[in-house]
């Protein structure tokens, strides 16, 4: 499947100076395939010299189609949430009122208030997302 491009010399401009400056790096990558794909090179060659598939290429290409340079820029990186975000003004409420003194304290408290329980190494994460401290400072005895 061929895809048929219009690259403007001021989208070329761009193309030629994002592919080593814009601070993503798979957004210089897709710079790069349409810098690449504005000089008539063949799809075939173009994948191999950016070191991405057929089909990732043709996603970039797609990209451009319908979003121009800004739609190369967009970067949707899956992030996962935990649970336990939905419980923060619960927690955050309970641990301002009673700072846990260990970790293994605050994963007792998590699962009596919420009924998740999470490894330590969770509950640590956690803590240090949301910004919770320890009320003994820290929990020497429980450290990664």
């Amino acid at each position: 499947m061929t895809i048929q491009l219009e690259i403007s010399p001021e989208d070329q401009a761009i193309l030629k100076e994002e592919r080593y400056r814009h601070p993503v790096l798979l957004v210089q990558r897709r710079m790069e395939a349409l810098w690449l794909k504005s000089h008539n090179l063949p799809h075939a060659l173009i994948a191999e010299l950016v070191g991405v598939s057929d089909n990732t290429l043709r996603d970039y290409f797609r990209l451009y189609q319908v979003g121009g340079i800004e739609g190369l820029k967009e970067v949707n990186y899956y992030r996962p949430q935990s649970e336990l975000v939905e419980h923060l003004p619960l927690l955050e409420a309970h641990f301002q009122a009673h700072p846990p003194a260990s970790i293994k304290e605050a994963q007792a408290a998590i699962y009596e208030l919420t009924g998740i329980q999470r490894s330590e190494t969770q509950v640590r994460e956690f803590l240090k997302k949301t910004q919770f401290a320890l009320s003994q400072g820290r929990d020497d005895s429980c450290q990664s």
